[in-house]
C-alpha cells in the first residue's frame, strides 16, 4: 500500500515521517509539499491576506513559515490530482480547517478526524484544553472543537508553536489549560510530535490526543496496516 503524505510546507518532513512510519507499518510514504519548490521570496508572498485562515508549517531547511489557507487552497488541488495516480489513499498532514475537496482516493483530513476524536474521549459536562500553534489561530479553533462538542462541554484554547516554541514554552501553555480546568488535551497541529504529547502529560496528568497519530491510526486501519 502507498499513502500520499501532503504537508502544506516542504519536503522531506524529517521530524514527521519517522514515526508516520512507525504507526503504519507496511505502507510506503510518498511526501508533497505545497511549498515545495518554493524560495523564501515566494513564501513570503504567501502570508495570510486580511479575513485568510492563518497556518504554520515547517520548511525542508527546519524553519517555518506563516501562510494563510487561500494559498494552499489554490495549489492543493494539483497535488491531490498527482498524488491520486500514485498513491492508494491520501493524507492531508495538516489541521486547518479547509474546505472539502474532491478526491478519487481515500482522503483523510486530521482537521474533523482529531475534533470527533476528542469529542468521543472527553467527559460529559467537561472542559478541553487545545493547544494551537498561533494565537491567532485561537478562534479557528473554538468553532471547529466547540462545533463538534456541542454546549455541553467548553473548549480552552492556549498557543505554543511545535516549530518556534520551547519545551518549556509548551509546558506552560498545557499547565494554563489543565490550571483552568481542562480534563482533556489536544494538541491541534501535525507538527507536535510524539515527545512533546509526553512533556504535556507529564507536565499535567491528563490525557493527551495528538492529530498527527490519531489521523495515522485511522489511515493505518482503513489501509490494513500491519494486519
Amino acid at each position: 500500500m502507498r499513502l500520499g503524505v501532503i504537508t502544506i510546507g516542504q519536503t522531506p518532513r524529517i521530524d514527521l515521517t519517522p514515526e508516520l512510519e512507525a504507526l503504519l507499518p507496511g505502507v510506503e510514504l510518498i511526501e508533497r509539499g505545497v511549498l515545495d519548490g518554493c524560495d523564501d521570496v515566494e513564501i513570503a508572498g504567501f502570508a495570510p491576506e486580511p479575513g485568510d485562515h492563518v497556518l504554520t508549517t515547517r520548511l525542508a531547511d527546519g524553519g517555518s513559515a506563516i501562510i494563510g489557507e487561500r494559498t494552499v487552497m489554490e495549489r492543493l488541488p494539483a497535488i491531490i490530482a498527482r498524488l491520486e495516480q500514485e498513491t492508494d489513499a491520501i493524507l492531508l498532514a495538516c489541521t486547518g480547517a479547509f474546505p472539502e475537496m474532491d478526491s478519487k482516493k481515500p482522503f483523510f483530513v486530521p482537521d474533523r478526524i482529531i475534533a470527533h476524536a476528542v469529542a468521543a474521549a472527553a467527559p460529559s459536562g467537561s472542559r478541553v484544553g487545545i493547544v494551537s500553534p498561533l494565537a491567532e489561530q485561537r478562534e479557528d479553533a473554538l468553532r471547529k472543537f466547540q462545533g463538534v462538542l456541542g454546549e455541553g462541554r467548553e473548549v480552552l484554547v492556549a498557543a505554543s508553536s511545535p516549530y518556534t516554541g520551547t519545551e518549556a514554552e509548551l509546558r506552560a501553555a498545557s499547565r494554563e489549560l489543565a490550571e483552568s480546568g481542562a480534563r482533556l488535551i489536544a494538541l491541534d497541529c501535525f507538527g507536535y510530535t510524539a515527545a512533546m504529547r509526553a512533556a504535556v502529560a507529564d507536565e499535567t496528568g491528563l490525557p493527551v490526543v495528538v492529530a498527527r497519530s490519531v489521523a495515522a491510526r485511522i489511515a493505518a486501519e482503513a489501509l490494513g496496516a500491519g494486519a
